[in-house]
């Protein structure tokens, strides 16, 4: 009976990942109505309270780019990249890491990529060095920011919340897990591939004037030298949301108390991050006096709201399988799954490819960790397995990656997945998985 439960579970989430959008949520959805209506399995927890952070980040991140703030950071980054072209392998990456960071989300990546490879391309360095570790880059930045939704996911009250673990302890081991990863993947794409004036496809696009070292991005120009007056406002407001968010998640006796029928309650670290930036909204809008219509029309609003769907069906129907067979998964596989912790980052890893999610990633099998028994910290340590989404490569980030660089450098290979970003991808998950575990053992 479980086999045919999970099988009908997995079945869903390759429906739903190949629908995409949020076909992911809706198929999810149709899982949770068989596992409840014709298995009798109670239903799992609804994750609403990632779901109301997603809603709450991706309106202050939508509200910062109707106000030109993001157009703002661009400009900032393209001027920076600019300067230093023949160290573009190492800044192209830690840019869109910093930029998913400070935003929560990988969209960021999309206005940078183009900018990394055109710095590349006139600096005659190959392109697939530094987009193949900045698109995975941007993922990873998501399993360090305070305000991304995989981590919201992980502290959230009925995971990790209720263990003692707080966004300091998360924030303490995944950034500088993530930045010596990116910087190890970095070091190693150097050496990857031919020169890009012995590259063969690259001489074809020369020869076929296909490609024009010589030509700028005029939009790029714009952003460098003319940025909105008012989206500077925009952007220290934003910033602002940001660093109250890790102030109040690094010291949560500053968060306020108040007395309910179970005693004292300390406001969490969940509700903490939506009011905050759901304020930030309204100070953005205000600063950079953005129309509020351009909040809900731009891609990043779009993306967000694809995003809370998705989570919404495949995180209910994943809690909804695990814990009603809790017994089962605990008499079979804890005692193997304590005595190799490792190998729960592989199935996060897996389920990370399936999904195409972090948050979800987190949200369907971190219960199933729980339940286990194995350390929170292990749980820390483990998280950048649920990056794996790179292995196929069809997100959105990777295909913006390959069409952004105009020398076919960077491309999917005959076999598919021997694309340009597996090597980083691999690379960045086992020494940022690693350097995770030496600061847990040492610090911990």
């Amino acid at each position: 009976m479980i086999l045919l439960q999970l099988a009908i579970v997995l079945a869903l989430i390759f429906i739903g990942a190949r629908v995409g959008g949020v076909g992911l949520g809706i198929y999810g959805m149709v899982g949770v109505f068989i596992l409840v209506f014709i298995f009798g399995l109670k239903p799992g927890n609804i994750p609403i309270d990632v779901m109301l952070i997603i809603v709450s980040v991706i309106t202050a991140v939508a509200s910062l780019q109707a106000a030109g703030g993001m157009d703002y950071l661009v400009g900032l980054a393209a001027k920076f990249l600019r300067r230093h072209p023949h160290h573009i392998t190492f800044y192209g990456p830690l840019t869109t890491w910093l930029f998913c960071l400070v935003a929560g989300t990988a969209h960021t990546a999309y206005s940078l990529l183009p900018i990394i490879s055109e710095v590349a391309t006139n600096s005659k360095i190959r392109p697939e060095r530094p987009m193949s570790v900045a698109t995975i880059a941007a993922s990873l930045g998501i399993t360090g920011s305070p305000v991304s939704a995989a981590t919201a996911a992980v502290i959230s009250t009925d995971l990790l919340g209720g263990s003692g673990i707080e966004l300091k302890d998360i924030l303490l081991i995944s950034v500088p897990a993530s930045l010596i990863a990116i910087l190890v993947s970095s070091f190693v794409q150097n050496f990857v591939g031919k020169e890009l004036e012995d590259d063969p496809e690259y001489q074809r696009r020369v020869r076929e004037g296909l490609i024009q070292p010589e030509a700028e991005m005029k939009k790029l120009q714009e952003l460098e030298h003319h940025p909105e007056p008012r989206a500077k406002w925009a952007v220290a407001a934003f910033l602002m949301g940001v660093l109250l968010v890790i102030f109040f998640g690094s010291f949560p006796q500053l968060r306020p108390t108040f007395m309910t029928d179970s005693g004292e309650t300390r406001l969490s670290m969940a509700e903490t991050i939506e009011i905050i930036m759901m304020g930030v909204s309204a100070l953005i809008l205000v600063l950079g006096k953005a129309d509020v219509k351009q909040v809900v029309s731009g891609n990043i609003f779009a993306a967000g709201m694809s995003a809370m769907v998705a989570i919404f069906g495949i995180a209910w129907m994943g809690d909804t399988f695990f814990n009603g067979n809790i017994d089962f998964f605990k008499e079979h596989i804890a005692d193997l799954v304590n005595q190799y912790p490792f190998l729960f980052s592989i199935a996060l890893f897996i389920m990370s490819i399936m999904l195409f999610s972090q948050a979800a990633t987190v949200r369907t099998l971190y219960p199933l960790g729980i339940g286990l028994g194995i350390p929170p910290l292990a749980l820390i340590a483990m998280f950048p397995a649920v990056n794996g989404y790179f292995f196929i490569p069809n997100y959105p980030t990777e295909v913006a990656a390959i069409n952004f660089d105009r020398t076919g450098t960077t491309r999917i290979g005959r076999y598919v997945l021997n694309h340009s970003f597996q090597l980083s991808g691999f690379i960045t998950t086992f020494v940022s998985i690693g350097v995770s575990y030496l600061i847990i053992s040492f610090f911990y």
